[in-house]
């Protein structure tokens, strides 16, 4: 067996979001003689960067104190927010939560503002790689972390070398931080290698489904955000809208859905595309077109879910951490805090993370984490109960004596029957996209279809019998990209086999958070496959 290429610097940085970006920059700013590289799987920075977003400016303030005389391409000053409760056939207005309240915010594409602050990066002397995915983790004799594994390229679908074949190389540091965003692939092993999660709750997601749409001219009010709650999730599913008015006549919008949902029959893609067509929605729509669409899971598990972000040789930032802020609907500003108090800490301890997870914990991002701990996790009570302890803590600002658990997703789900189902009380649509193959397309998602399936099933005999009878499959509705099929064949018991399109994948990660037996692994692909999205 040949040794593998190696490649060596100070600190390996694995994602080119905002939190390994910020990193990267903030330690070359401390220490301009370390050597840093960032690599990413996708094809070009930002391409599978999918976020609201509205950001808090401050921590950009300080990272790059000129940023607001040379703004990233999207980033348009919030204005007026709208916060409304639906109905099926209207809505009622409501006062805007303190949290969400966004005078002196911006909204940005987060995949613009990544493209854009990468070249920042090189030009601090950064080694950005796009293109390339970490497929494993590598470690050192005594079992600290070495680094990463960059993987195979050019492996056929059956595990044959094909003409291009080239061997990944091993990236060795003294420092790795894991800034892969939620449910990090290496990050998941890590968690378990080095038991980082054993004095903290299971860690908690949503999915977010979102498109960009261009509108009739003069229909959008640039700046204008507006976040709904209510129809078309029942009582005892947490979901929400977000509407952000663009310049240029373009409009963001998306759903999130709370993947602690406990109907199996519930379908996340189908919900957002519901609320599309409520009556105060549609008429802004019509006669638009999408530009782009996608999705991503979103780390919600908060303040008690938190693994510990240390261990030997490695660090966790960002929402690898699991960093977002649920009620402001916001996790840049905590990525870029995260981002920049560990370059400060390498920085000053000679590259060693020892002491990291202290320092995070005792920082004005855990704080804002603990003030509301409690309040996503109250809605599994059932909206109403989850408003009146919302309201609760944002008057007590976090100081209640309690802490609400939180529970694996993946454990949420009820057994067909076992609950009298939630009445959809769904409309007829009429709006783009018709099915989740079409969505799909928006996505731009590419990869060589002869290639190893990257989403690995431990054991395919339970999806076409146990699964079908207690869950009915819930794969092939919480995949907003229809990689999950049963498909009719007679050799099986219930005479139905289940196919993985794998090609459509958007690499959201929702199914290797949700399926409830937990037999499904997200791997990487090879690098450069994925969605490729344009200003999500």
């Amino acid at each position: 067996m040949s040794e593998r290429e190696t490649m060596e610097y100070d600190v390996v940085v694995v994602g080119a979001g905002p939190a390994g970006l910020s990193f990267a920059i903030r330690l070359k700013q401390l220490k301009p003689d370390v050597n840093v590289c960032v690599i990413e799987k996708a094809s070009t920075i930002g391409a599978q960067i999918l976020s609201g977003a509205v950001i808090e400016p401050q921590p950009l303030d300080a990272l790059l104190p000129g940023w607001r005389d040379r703004p990233p391409p999207i980033c348009v000053p919030a204005g007026d927010d709208e916060f409304w409760l639906l109905g099926k056939d209207g809505g009622r207005k409501l006062p805007v939560p303190p949290g969400m309240r966004n005078h002196g915010n911006f909204i940005v594409s987060l995949g613009a503002m990544c493209a854009w602050l990468a070249p920042q990066a090189e030009a601090l002397g950064v080694d950005v790689f796009p293109g390339f995915a970490a497929a494993d983790n590598i470690y050192n004799e005594d079992g600290s972390v070495a680094g990463v594994r960059i993987g195979d390229m050019g492996v056929a679908k059956d595990g044959t070398h094909k003409p291009g074949y080239t061997e990944g190389i091993d990236i060795k540091a003294k420092v790795t931080v894991l800034a892969e965003g939620a449910r990090g692939s290496l990050t998941k092993q890590l968690i378990k290698r080095f038991k980082l999660d054993a004095d903290s709750d299971p860690q908690g997601y949503s999915i977010g489904i979102k498109e960009l749409w261009q509108l009739p001219a003069g229909r959008v009010t640039p700046g204008k955000i507006v976040h709904s709650f209510g129809w078309p999730a029942d009582t005892h599913t947490y979901g929400g809208s977000f509407m952000y008015h663009l310049d240029k006549d373009r409009i963001a919008l998306g759903y999130i859905s709370g993947l602690d949902y406990s109907d199996p029959e519930y379908k996340p893609w189908e919900a957002f595309q519901q609320w599309k067509n409520h009556p105060m929605v549609k008429p802004l729509l019509e006669d638009g077109t999408i530009l782009s669409a996608g999705a991503r899971a979103i780390v919600t598990g908060g303040w008690q879910s938190l693994p510990k972000c240390e261990m030997p040789g490695a660090i966790l930032i960002g929402d690898t951490a699991g960093l977002l802020n649920v009620p402001k609907v916001k996790g840049t500003h905590q990525a870029l805090k995260s981002g920049m108090l560990a370059a400060e800490h390498l920085a000053a301890n000679g590259l060693d993370a020892t002491g990291f997870d202290a320092k995070l914990r005792g920082s004005d991002v855990m704080a804002e984490l603990k003030k509301v701990r409690n309040i996503k996790p109250a809605f599994k009570k059932g909206l109403w109960f989850g408003l009146l302890n919302a309201a609760w803590e944002t008057v007590t600002v976090g100081l209640s004596p309690w802490t609400l658990k939180n529970k694996a997703d993946w454990s949420s789900l009820h057994k067909l029957g076992a609950q009298e189902e939630p009445k959809r009380d769904y409309l007829q649509r009429t709006l783009a996209p018709r099915d989740r193959l079409a969505g799909v397309y928006f996505a731009a998602t590419e990869h060589d279809e002869d290639q190893p399936i990257h989403l690995h099933v431990a054991d395919t005999d339970i999806c076409a019998t146990k699964c079908v009878e207690e869950y009915d499959n819930p794969c092939t509705r919480f995949c907003p990209a229809n990689v999950y099929e049963m498909v009719a064949d007679e050799s099986q018991p219930h005479g139905k086999r289940l196919q993985i399109n794998a090609a459509n994948c958007v690499h959201c990660k929702t199914c290797d958070i949700k399926d409830p037996y937990e037999i499904i692994t997200w791997v990487t692909p090879e690098g450069g496959s994925g969605p490729n999205y344009q200003n999500l």
